[in-house]
């Protein structure tokens, strides 16, 4: 099951940020689909993924000026929630 994260029309770190939320609270393995359309999603979401033992399964464009990321959640999270 692939949950889904509607970040269009929100700035950094915002779109990072409901992901990490989003990935906290699953189970290793799960998936989830971030929608954004803020252009250093592309930096940040990559990155968040190598810090925080995630993987990025999938980004592509699905419309102009919007992009698709497919994010699996590790088994570890470097980055703690609190």
């Amino acid at each position: 099951m692939t949950m889904q994260i509607d970040a269009r029309g929100l700035l950094c770190p915002l779109p990072v940020l409901r992901l990490r939320k989003r990935l906290m609270a699953l189970p290793k393995g799960s998936r989830v689909t971030l929608l954004a359309t803020d252009p250093a999603a592309v930096i940040d979401v990559p990155h968040f993924c190598a810090e925080s033992g995630h993987r990025l399964i999938s980004r592509r464009q699905v419309a102009p000026g919007e992009t698709e990321y497919i994010v699996e959640r590790g088994p570890v999270c470097a980055i703690a929630a609190d």
